[in-house]
């Protein structure tokens, strides 16, 4: 098990980073930027949820996540034609959704087993983990961030992180198969939502004079 996360996570770093990079690519952004806002957009969620559980950063444990990211980002600004084809966008973009699952409820069970502010910690940190980075980058950026985009991110994320909670809390014998289910849980609507455009709906606000 912790091999595959090991190797989920090492693609979902990638990954992130690609898509982070592609995200700022009409900004006009140079290679710093990019690698700067890459960066970011991999390793940000993981170290916003570590510095708020008093810990190591995990990079700082391991670097491999670092030159992951400046890796893509470098990769990503030069072949930008190659990834902004729609096919290959598309599959980048069902990497980062499975990448944002395993971040999601790594950084769940991260908190639970620290005993941070049981039961909410853990379903906060881990929807950090998962959406921080993302959420750094959009601000650095000056783009509108993906909570005010109306994609449908951070809810999978979230219920996800809610129903891992809950197994940990009433059925801790089944955390790994738990952990699975919520993790595949999270990236199958993610996907559904990629494949057929969904949204989360708008507030109608009526305005008057």
């Amino acid at each position: 098990m912790e091999e595959i996360h090991f190797w989920i996570g090492v693609i979902a770093t990638i990954a992130f980073a690609i898509t982070g990079v592609l995200a700022i690519a009409d900004r006009g952004v140079d290679i710093f930027g990019v690698l700067v806002l890459g960066v970011i957009t991999a390793i940000g969620g993981g170290t916003v949820r570590d510095i708020i559980l008093e810990t190591p950063t995990f990079w700082s444990e391991s670097q491999m996540y670092i030159w992951l990211a400046l890796g893509a980002s470098v990769l990503t600004f030069v072949a930008e034609s190659f990834f902004t084809q729609p096919q290959i966008y598309r599959w980048m973009l069902y990497i980062d959704g499975l990448g944002a699952a395993l971040f999601g409820i790594a950084g769940a069970d991260k908190a639970w087993n620290m005993d941070f502010g049981l039961p909410l910690g853990p379903v906060i940190l881990g929807v950090v983990t998962a959406i921080g980075g993302g959420l750094l980058r959009d601000i650095l950026a000056g783009r509108k961030t993906l909570l005010m985009s109306h994609e449908l991110y951070a809810i999978p994320v979230t219920l996800a992180c809610c129903a891992y909670v809950l197994i940990l809390n009433f059925s801790p014998q089944y955390t790994i198969e738990g952990s699975m289910i919520c993790m595949l849980g999270s990236f199958g609507l993610r996907a559904a939502a990629i494949y057929w455009d969904l949204r989360v709906p708008k507030i109608f606000i009526t305005k008057t004079r």
